[in-house]
């Protein structure tokens, strides 16, 4: 995976390997979650969790892999700051 930020301060490319995925789900802290559960209405707030989180990333890792090169993300913003996510 490849994160690119673009702005007119910053130039970032970080190559992300995907088994670090999972990994960084499992340091999400726990208020993170919490917050997000907030923000989504019931009964969809019950499947923010980390079990359920590294579940679907184990279960989706192969299709992830086939799908190399896919941008994922793509934003530009106003002040021409770029953001790109590409699997």
């Amino acid at each position: 995976m490849m994160v690119v930020v673009k702005s007119p301060d910053v130039n970032l490319r970080i190559p992300v390997p995907m088994g670090m995925a999972s990994l960084a789900v499992k340091v999400i802290p726990e208020a993170a979650f919490r917050q997000m559960r907030k923000d989504v209405p019931p009964p969809y707030d019950a499947l923010i969790t980390r079990p359920v989180l590294v579940m679907m990333l184990d279960e989706c890792m192969d299709i992830l892999k086939e799908n190399k090169g896919l941008e994922v993300v793509h934003v530009e913003a106003s002040d021409g700051t770029f953001v790109s996510i590409k699997l």
